[in-house]
């Protein structure tokens, strides 16, 4: 069995993968201040609960754009998995891949997962919207190269920043209002972000293609992607787990 770790901002992803498809995956906030010991618990309890014996758990691949927790997740592995071969994702192997990483120390390792996997389904002229903590927009062209990546703030980092920055904004739960014309203030919030929002992802895929001469195959992941894809123009196809399964796929080049 496979162990694919994804370390986010907000929250870290991970997997169990056997036999070409998921045993099972959970989610957890991350928290920068915690240390190996505390997370080794949370580990074992939930691959405990889940019935997942850890001696199974031949191969590790873990992604990070959270620095600070490479070296306590390595501990806490190596710790809790002593027979397995843990393998990160960093710049080192991106010349492995099948995809041509311009840059590779600016690009988020989760994006170059994330682009891996968009193009072993989806081919070239693809581009990948990851709705995180930032909205992110990777693009492959017609040569298996990451041509670029514009970044957006993420819809939950907008909210955070609307309510702690103003007096009289709260928080909101980040859903689709019944109009665009707010009638209360949760209902207003809620239609400047999702629909604001909805627009901008539409421009930002019009506006690549445009500069392209070019469409391209749109795939949306993130946990806010279903909440935005199906309100927008272009966006064809949400793939949750893409990112771990960008993992999977690399584990196998390395």
């Amino acid at each position: 069995m496979l162990l694919a770790i994804d370390i986010g901002n907000t929250n870290i992803v991970f997997g169990i993968y056997k036999n070409e498809e998921w045993v099972n995956h959970w989610r957890i906030q991350t928290d920068q201040l915690k240390t190996a010991d505390e997370y080794e618990v949370i580990f074992r309890s939930l691959l405990t609960a889940g019935k997942i014996c850890r001696t199974e758990i031949a191969r590790i691949i873990l992604s990070s754009v959270v620095p600070s927790l490479v070296h306590p997740f390595r501990e806490m592995l190596s710790g809790l998995f002593d027979n397995a071969v843990i393998n990160h994702l960093n710049p080192e192997i991106y010349d492995r891949l099948p995809i041509k990483v311009l840059n590779p120390y600016e690009i988020g390792a989760d994006l170059v997962a994330n682009a891996t996997a968009a193009y072993q389904k989806y081919g070239n002229n693809t581009m990948v919207i990851d709705f995180g903590t930032a909205l992110t927009f990777t693009t492959i062209g017609k040569d298996s190269a990451i041509l670029g990546v514009a970044i957006a703030p993420g819809l939950r980092t907008a909210v955070g920043a609307l309510a702690g920055k103003t007096a009289q904004l709260p928080q909101i739960h980040i859903a689709p209002p019944p109009s665009v014309l707010g009638e209360n203030t949760i209902h207003a919030i809620q239609s400047g972000i999702i629909f604001g929002y909805t627009g901008l992802v539409d421009s930002m895929i019009e506006r690549t293609e445009k500069e392209l001469g070019e469409s391209l195959n749109v795939v949306a992941t993130g946990g806010l992607s279903a909440v935005i894809a199906p309100l927008t123009k272009n966006i064809k196809a949400c793939e949750p787990m893409l990112t771990l399964e960008g993992l999977v796929q690399i584990n196998s080049f390395i």
